[in-house]
């Protein structure tokens, strides 16, 4: 659940006009909520000790942890490299990435901290060593990062572009076009607060270059490259030219068989090392389900 508030106070950290604001949080919990990013403004990460200005949306969502300890588990990996710094996860579909309301066990996270000894601490204690997400239902490469100076290094390529991702998904319907750009803006979904849509109120730029790699009867096999990191930014753009993704759940036909998860799987990452200074590129190959869905497809 996310709500939204326009705010109608300047000059006031908004720590302290949150809890003026009748939340049900203390102050100690909305501080806890801003740095890991359960409350932004603007649509963007804020700190506690921001001023507010006339107008701003503060978006809220969620999250009660006071009371769910975030605990280690002895969860599969599937670690395609580690070294000191940094560690990248193949994550399988199906698996959120970190813990929110809802989901305080069997995350990514819950599995990073049995298995890796160190990680970051600059996004809290909810989100160690996270430094970019996928969605639940997709699949693919990751990095995380074992300590806070990589950690910030990698955040500033995700900024810069230098660390770059490139998609492969099954998108429904033929795209004849070879290569497209998709630049439409993001933000939250007026009518629905829990899913984001293209819309010029409140959003943020959002590039996709979409790579044409195979089409079939009724569907394409495509690679997609992110120029921008917004949430679910490649089904939201799929979606808006009228090719969604496979299976997605939330953007998605309604009447497809979603027990899968949506087609869509990270294969490639590439980015410098926040040490080394080497330039490294991962590839993982997508789940053999999504191997099989493609192959019937093509067959079709």
């Amino acid at each position: 659940m996310i709500d939204n508030i326009i705010c109608d106070k300047e000059g006031i950290r908004i720590d302290k006009y949150l809890v003026d604001s009748d939340l049900e949080y203390s102050r100690s919990t909305i501080k806890k909520m801003i740095e890991n990013e359960f409350i932004l403004v603007n649509n963007e990460k804020t700190k506690a000790n921001y001023i507010t200005k006339i107008g701003d949306v503060i978006s809220i969502e969620e999250m009660i942890l006071d009371d769910h300890e975030i605990v280690a588990q002895d969860i599969p990996l599937d670690i395609v490299y580690q070294d000191d710094d940094i560690v990248v996860i193949n994550k399988p579909t199906g698996m959120v990435v970190h813990p929110g309301a809802g989901a305080y066990k069997d995350t990514l996270v819950n599995g990073l901290m049995y298995h890796i000894k160190d990680l970051s601490r600059i996004n809290g204690e909810i989100r160690p060593g996270i430094v970019h997400r996928i969605d639940k239902e997709t699949s693919g490469l990751l990095v995380v990062a074992k300590n806070d100076i990589a950690h910030q290094k990698l955040a500033a390529q995700l900024s810069d572009k230098s660390l770059y991702r490139i998609y492969l998904a099954l998108v429904h319907g033929q795209i004849l076009d070879k290569n497209i750009i998709i630049d439409a803006p993001i933000g939250r979904d007026e009518k629905d607060r829990t899913k984001m849509a293209i819309t010029s109120k409140n959003s943020r730029k959002a590039l996709t270059k979409v790579k044409v790699l195979e089409v079939y009867n009724s569907h394409s096999y495509i690679e997609a490259q992110l120029e921008t990191g917004r949430t679910h930014q490649i089904r939201i753009h799929m979606n808006y030219i009228k090719h969604p993704v496979v299976g997605d759940p939330k953007y998605g036909f309604k009447k497809e068989d979603k027990s899968f998860g949506q087609y869509l799987h990270a294969y490639k990452l590439g980015l410098i090392h926040p040490t080394t200074n080497e330039y490294m590129e991962f590839e993982a190959m997508p789940p053999q389900e999504f191997i099989d869905k493609r192959m019937e497809l093509k067959d079709e």
